[in-house]
């Protein structure tokens, strides 16, 4: 059998030196890039008062501006882009849920960059050529879909572009097509495993041995949740449009222990979310991104809003980011207390009788806030069983995050989907 440092792409192979030079050398002409061909870049670098020849080490990044979600909408639809129209070979876009969407471009050499990222990330989840892939992510102007395709053909893979919905027909290509990945978000991935059980299918004997799971935050008790009841592994990927989309770091199967970050392509540092200030590795706080290797669109110190740290390499030479375990924008403060999606979602994975799927609802009683966990229950369950759950995350909020809460416990599948995601949080608070 071939030493599993043999499949390891010339990337993954630098030393911590070379990686370093390497590092610094594509920092720079990504500076130039931005600076030199987009408008916006050049404007906050000259009122921050820095050129990109002022960056002489990875540590003077710090003296850079960041680049926000506002910035980005602000520059719409074309703004931010580097090179002519012409030679933008794709476009992708956010929901634009909360205002203008934004919008991110991909020149050929960028979609072949996505594409070896992605593989990349397969191959550490346990993928290798001949494998069938089950992209369940949304296809469309969300990067999920495609860019798990694309990804998959690369490393060799046969893709069965499923997309989302249609659970019904999920559990029936998985039975018939005999996938040994599926790549989905885990909300959506829990909703398959009901179907399973609905149809009185056992998902334990399914083909599947690896899933890729993504897009949102998940805890480790999800993740035990979902290698139990589908007998496999299940590992974290992470990106985001506005980096380049899913393939920016990977979980690597033989470790579980962080995602390590694709460093020789994408620069991350963690920030403290109020000041900026560059937190060293090891300290929670805000990741940020800048890209070392893009053409259409360069981003220099893109905050991402998600929150985690930054760990020494394990499984690779690159370094790991742990888990997200929520977003600085996310953060509900209810009467005082810092309150966190992934916090409730703990609670509501060891309930019995409901399922991990919920929704977090905030309104405001006379001058004060109140927050109400809605929760979905599992098909079957009994009305006692439905009151005995509401009970019991009521007590486990107040006791384990220190505030009170409403809990209601709804009808299986009735809370809103998109792209197979839950929307956590809906704020209805008058403004």
């Amino acid at each position: 059998m071939a030493d599993a440092t043999e499949l390891l792409d010339p990337g993954e192979r630098l030393g911590p030196e070379a990686l370093r030079a390497l590092q610094l050398e594509r920092l720079r002409a990504s500076l130039r890039r931005a600076y030199e061909n987009v408008p916006f870049y050049r404007e906050a670098f000259d009122k921050a008062g820095v050129r990109p020849e002022d960056c002489r080490s990875l540590g003077d990044l710090a003296r850079f501006p960041f680049t926000t979600k506002a910035d980005l909408r602000e520059n719409y639809p074309y703004g931010m882009f580097a090179v002519p129209q012409e030679r933008i070979r794709r476009i992708h876009a956010s929901s634009g849920t909360t205002g203008r969407p934004t919008v991110v471009g991909y020149t050929d050499g960028d979609l072949s960059l996505w594409s070896d990222m992605v593989a990349r990330s397969l191959r550490a989840a346990g993928g290798q050529a001949g494998d069938t892939v089950h992209v369940a992510y949304g296809y469309g102007l969300f990067t999920g879909g495609l860019g798990a395709h694309y990804g998959a053909e690369r490393l060799g893979c046969t893709v069965i572009p499923a997309s989302g919905g249609m659970t019904a027909r999920q559990v029936q290509l998985i039975q018939d097509l005999k996938p040994g990945i599926i790549m989905v978000t885990p909300s959506y991935m829990l909703t398959i495993l009901d179907e399973f059980e609905r149809q009185g299918v056992d998902p334990r004997g399914t083909s599947l041995r690896v899933g890729v799971l993504g897009a949102e935050p998940w805890t480790e008790q999800m993740r035990r949740e979902i290698e139990v009841r589908f007998a496999i592994d299940a590992v974290d990927i992470y990106g985001l449009s506005e980096v380049i989309g899913p393939g920016v770091a990977q979980e690597c199967v033989e470790t579980k222990d962080g995602l390590h970050i694709w460093e020789d392509h994408f620069l991350p540092e963690v920030v403290d979310p109020v000041t900026g200030e560059v937190l060293p590795d090891g300290a929670e706080g805000e990741l940020v991104f800048t890209s070392l290797t893009k053409e259409a669109m360069p981003v220099i110190r893109y905050r991402t809003r998600d929150l985690t740290r930054l760990l020494p390499g394990t499984a690779r030479v690159f370094r790991r980011m742990e888990k997200v375990t929520g977003r600085s924008d996310d953060m509900v403060i209810l009467r005082g207390v810092n309150l966190f999606p992934t916090q409730i979602e703990e609670i509501v994975l060891r309930t019995p009788g409901v399922a991990p799927h919920f929704q977090l609802r905030l309104t405001r009683e006379g001058r004060l806030d109140a927050l109400t966990v809605r929760a979905e229950a599992r098909p079957g369950a009994a009305p006692e069983t439905r009151d005995a759950a509401a009970r019991a995350i009521t007590a486990a909020v107040k006791d384990g995050i220190g505030v009170s809460v409403a809990v209601e416990i709804v009808e299986p599948e009735s809370l809103e989907r998109s792209v197979g995601k839950i929307r956590r949080i809906v704020d209805l608070r008058p403004r």
